[in-house]
């Protein structure tokens, strides 16, 4: 089997790869059904609305994040995803009854985008942490790769469907069909083959145990950087559907099928940056920097767009970029987090990434209601490149990075990385060589090392703690 695909090997992850598929391509459905009628049916073109929508079903992220990591550690995972899954279907399903009896309101969307929002906020830690129960360390990168690449097959799915279907049948059964979905997730998890999942340390019980994840991270500087560059872009540029509905209503005056068509190419690219993603063996810090740089300059091309058919183009641009941003940095701290730590760093990962976005979700609503779409998106381009300025003095205090310009002689670059007593020059004009990642990020056999150093000091906090 080609290194890309590795992960698919094993039969559980096979079922669980094929019935998330099926299940995200019903969320997607869902997401832009639900944003459509926001925005069109509920309100009159209120991006803002949009943005409180989104508010609501991503902040309790963040603030349940103690509480859903550590279930996700001290629980079985399996049971758990069952009943997350099942309770998302079922809101799914009411939504699609209220919206067929037309008798939807926004403050009702309201409530079901915080229901769901809650339910995501437990799902979310152990979805993403049960992936190391199906596949061994070395294949964990891979198949977190795999994972994305399946979401983004859905996103590409998912809204060009759902905008047919929102022409022709209405949004109602759009989300009938999402309730749905949810049943491939719940027959995969049943069939599954107990005896292979692979177990792992599971949190301690006692006092301590809330704080334990947060502590583990703080001694964790590479971990640190990843968790502010998740959160400057998850704020600020990963507001996709702002940008693409309000550039498809306002600016463009398109339909609900250019809508959907929108979120479709913005998947092209995402699933060629997870695609590319899978095949690299271990994530490296320097490419989640880079990507920040790249996602910056594809939303500047995007703002700067003088046609619907041009900003699709720079779309496929900003799903590579973002997607090889957040498959790289989930896999960098799964794969460098002690596995009894997992399950809260993963909470604590994905309440950044996705909480961020009641922060900046409604501004960047603001924003493109008062001043227009593209300085929305303009808004996005500022956090790529402000990603890009904090990756790179981190790296210059915590790698010891170091770029010099010679011009007597021949003109050359120098960059210098004495953190592990390395340095590297390149004689070419014009060209720089970076460093790799020295630390937790960089090496595995340095990455175990470090974590059985950190898991033993944080351990022994919580002993200390408890007693």
């Amino acid at each position: 089997m080609s290194s890309m695909f590795r992960s698919l090997k094993d039969y559980n992850y096979r079922l669980w790869a094929g019935g998330a598929l099926v299940s995200n391509t019903g969320t997607w459905m869902q997401r832009t059904a639900q944003d459509w009628i926001v925005l069109t049916q509920l309100s009159d073109n209120n991006a803002i609305a949009v943005g409180v929508v989104m508010a609501l079903q991503l902040g309790p992220q963040l603030l349940l994040v103690p509480w859903t990591g550590l279930v996700a550690d001290r629980f079985d995972r399996q049971k758990l995803l069952m009943l997350t899954q099942g309770v998302m279907g079922i809101l799914g399903l009411g939504l699609g009854l209220i919206v067929l009896g037309g008798a939807a309101q926004l403050w009702q969307v309201y409530i079901f985008a915080l229901l769901l929002g809650i339910t995501s906020a437990f799902d979310a830690p152990a979805r993403q942490s049960f992936v190391s129960n199906l596949v061994s360390d070395a294949d964990l990168s891979n198949a977190v790769a795999l994972n994305s690449a399946s979401f983004n097959a859905a996103r590409m799915i998912g809204p060009a469907i759902a905008g047919v279907l929102i022409a022709v049948v209405g949004a109602g059964w759009v989300f009938l069909i999402n309730a749905a979905s949810f049943g491939a997730v719940l027959f995969s998890l049943t069939r599954m083959h107990r005896e292979s999942l692979r177990t792992r340390k599971t949190a301690r019980s006692g006092k301590g145990q809330l704080l334990g994840g947060f502590r583990y991270v703080s001694k964790r500087p590479d971990i640190v950087i990843v968790l502010v560059i998740i959160a400057i872009i998850g704020a600020f540029g990963l507001n996709f559907q702002i940008f693409t509905s309000t550039m498809t209503t306002v600016t463009f005056h398109l339909d609900s099928t250019a809508f959907g068509l929108l979120s479709s190419v913005l998947a092209v690219g995402s699933v060629t940056g997870a695609l590319l993603s899978a095949r690299r063996e271990v994530p490296r810090l320097r490419l989640i920097f880079a990507a920040s740089a790249l996602f910056g300059l594809a939303c500047l091309l995007g703002a700067l767009a003088p046609s619907y058919l041009t900003f699709a183009l720079t779309l496929v641009l900003l799903g590579f970029a973002a997607q090889t941003l957040m498959t790289t940095a989930n896999g960098t701290v799964q794969m460098t987090t002690a596995p009894e730590f997992r399950g809260r760093v993963m909470a604590l990962y994905m309440a950044i990434f996705m909480g961020g976005t009641p922060v900046g979700a409604p501004i960047v609503g603001w924003v493109a209601d008062n001043f227009g779409p593209r300085w929305a998106i303009g808004l996005g381009a500022a956090a790529g490149f402000a990603a890009a300025l904090a990756g790179l003095v981190w790296m210059i205090a915590h790698q010891h990075l170091r770029v010099a310009v010679h011009l007597h002689g021949s003109p050359r670059f120098v960059v210098s990385h004495d953190g592990d007593g390395r340095s590297v020059e390149v004689l070419e004009t014009g060209s720089i060589a970076l460093p790799a990642p020295a630390g937790a990020s960089a090496e595995p056999a340095t990455a175990a090392d470090e974590r059985e150093r950190l898991r033993d000091d944080v351990l022994a906090d919580e002993v200390t703690e408890s007693r």
